[in-house]
């Protein structure tokens, strides 16, 4: 069997510049092309179709905005703990209702609110832009504006080697080393070409690609796998497959995060990109289905609360505040107050009235800075979250991956 260290393949191969043995990417699309036949021909179909059946009932919904924003802080918190992190959605929806009283956000918290922030603006200039280097460059300005990862060139490419493996490791024992800084921008040259060029494959064969390609010449000092993953949703709106940035494959990576990297190793050792589709498509096709249900879920809860709030409260902007908190789980009463522009004692009110009805729980037990969380949303993020678990855990998705 052949050393894939010592041998050329499809998508590049390893080679000597200077002192460091690294991988030299070669353009997509790969020669030979991808076979879209047979067992990808049917995966690919299946993804196709429960992304159309997302998007399409994203586009039914009184207001798609609210799942805008529940999936785009799920994806924040969980693309952020594949990193390392350890801030789940309650100390994001927390630190958002209290930020004002808060000095300085813990670190975690940092690197979600970067996030969120570099998925916004990116989502705002692909609006007006198609995705190119300069576009993915301000996405990581803005992703390591502050925290950990402002020392680390935010908005620039490395002009240095860098390399893949346990925290600490020296370059020789590393897992993976990413093309020389010379090799990255002619790679990268090519990635910004294949992007705009006309679309000669399926879409979401394209997108799987662009997404290897991007982790494996790793431009960036930190931030790459964050930045690759918001890049497939980016592509997907980009390219109106979808209208709405409501998917996104963090969870599905973290759940397989071992496999996640072995195929993409494989796919430079050994030029396997048809398995790494097989396992992206996989991910596209489970992570919709389980949008979708949380959408619905989402919306049944919004009806159920709509008939109930009428028998809480007299007041009419408690409706108001119903929108509020599907966009604000987390709410104080002055932050009420003021986005209603109502008394602090018709706001206090109202809260105790949605208290009653278990709307709103109170996490806090000081009689001043209390806040109150919209639980009954949050248990919905949260059993989207374990109902996918289940699935990639299930035995009939090991045996369907595997068969």
């Amino acid at each position: 069997m052949q050393n894939p260290m010592t041998f050329e393949n499809r998508t590049g191969s390893y080679t000597t510049f200077g002192s460091v043995r690294c991988f030299d990417p070669k353009p997509l699309p790969p020669e030979p092309p991808i076979e879209l036949s047979g067992r990808l021909s049917v995966i690919l179909s299946a993804a196709d179709r429960a992304l159309a059946r997302l998007d399409g009932a994203a586009l039914t919904l009184p207001d798609p905005d609210l799942f805008v924003y529940a999936f785009m802080r799920q994806e924040a918190v969980l693309s952020s703990q594949i990193e390392g992190t350890q801030a789940s959605l309650e100390d994001l929806f927390e630190y958002e209702a209290a930020a004002a009283e808060m000095p300085q956000a813990e670190s975690d918290i940092v690197e979600v609110i970067n996030y969120l922030n570099a998925m916004s603006w990116a989502l705002e200039e692909i609006s007006k832009r198609p995705i190119s280097l300069n576009l993915i460059k301000g996405a990581h300005k803005k992703l390591l504006h502050q925290g950990r990862g402002a020392a680390r060139g935010p908005g620039e490419f490395r002009k240095n080697q860098n390399w893949i493996g346990p925290t600490g490791c020296a370059i020789e024992d590393a897992s993976f080393v990413p093309p020389a800084a010379p090799l990255m921008d002619a790679a990268l040259s090519d990635l910004e070409r294949f992007i705009h060029e006309p679309a000669e494959l399926p879409p979401l064969i394209r997108c799987g690609l662009i997404h290897a390609q991007f982790e494996t010449i790793h431009p960036f000092w930190d931030g790459n796998g964050r930045l690759g993953r918001m890049l497939v949703t980016l592509l997907l709106c980009s390219e109106e497959i979808l209208s709405k940035p409501i998917l996104y494959l963090s969870l599905f990576f973290k759940a397989h995060k071992q496999e996640y990297y072995e195929r993409l190793q494989a796919t430079r050792d050994h030029g396997d990109l048809e398995q790494w589709l097989i396992f992206f498509l996989r991910g596209i096709t489970v992570t919709s289905k389980s949008a979708l249900q949380a959408a619905q879920r989402i919306n049944l809860l919004r009806e159920e609360c709509l008939r109930l709030v009428p028998e809480l409260s007299k007041s009419n902007k408690a409706m108001m505040l119903l929108d509020i908190l599907f966009r604000h789980p987390y709410i104080t009463v002055p932050q009420v107050t003021k986005r209603l522009a109502t008394s602090y004692p018709t706001s206090n009110k109202m809260v105790s009235d949605f208290v009653r009805g278990n709307i709103l729980e109170e996490i806090t037990s000081a009689k001043r800075g209390r806040i109150f969380a919209f639980r009954p949303y949050l248990d919905v993020l949260h059993d989207s979250i374990d109902d996918l678990t289940g699935v990639l855990e299930s035995e009939d998705y090991l045996v369907t991956q595997s068969g």
